[in-house]
């Protein structure tokens, strides 16, 4: 598919590079296309509830309704972080990508690495950010798109060739 005779390409890259001696820790990330497979691996909870006048009333108050949405919210944040960070090529200790219930892990495992809590954030920040179209990120394409614009508008606008001779010899006049 192409917009404007561009072709629509996946979501860019984002890069963290945390110090580290030797070598830096490169954390790359790409944003998931959609939340499709994790809702397939993890269906959203469903509060329990009772019949009133023969119509269901759902118990969003409940106690473990309230629980099963946190476990459920963890479990979205953790398989947002550990697919967006896939391109980073991450050897989890714990996190298995087919076991939800480990999925949670993916910051203790960090942290175990030896990332201090403030790189752990900002790794997800990192996340976040993959996975966000801020007015940050608008203005920087718009700028892209008006230089590129402005370029091609001085390139037409400009001479591009020199002034040949003319059959005499002499040089042809400029028009301007």
């Amino acid at each position: 598919m192409k917009i404007g005779g561009v072709q629509v390409t996946g979501p860019a890259e984002e890069v963290l590079v945390l110090p580290r001696d030797p070598d830096p820790l490169v954390f790359r990330a790409i944003a998931v296309p959609d939340m499709e497979e994790f809702h397939k691996l993890c269906p959203e909870p469903k509060p329990s509830g009772k019949f009133v006048k023969g119509e269901f009333v759902p118990d969003e108050d409940s106690p473990d309704y309230q629980q099963a949405l946190v476990n459920y919210n963890l479990k979205r944040l953790a398989w947002m972080v550990i697919n967006t960070l896939k391109p980073s090529e991450i050897e989890w200790d714990t996190v298995k990508a087919d076991k939800p219930s480990t999925w949670p892990n993916w910051e203790t495992d960090l942290r175990n690495a030896g990332l201090t809590q403030v790189e752990v954030n900002r790794v997800t920040q990192l996340v976040l950010d993959a996975n966000s179209l801020n007015e940050d990120k608008l203005i920087k394409a718009r700028e892209v798109f008006l230089r590129g614009r402005v370029q091609a508008s001085v390139a037409s606008c400009s001479q591009n060739s020199e002034p040949q001779p003319s059959p005499s010899g002499e040089l042809a006049a400029e028009s301007a």
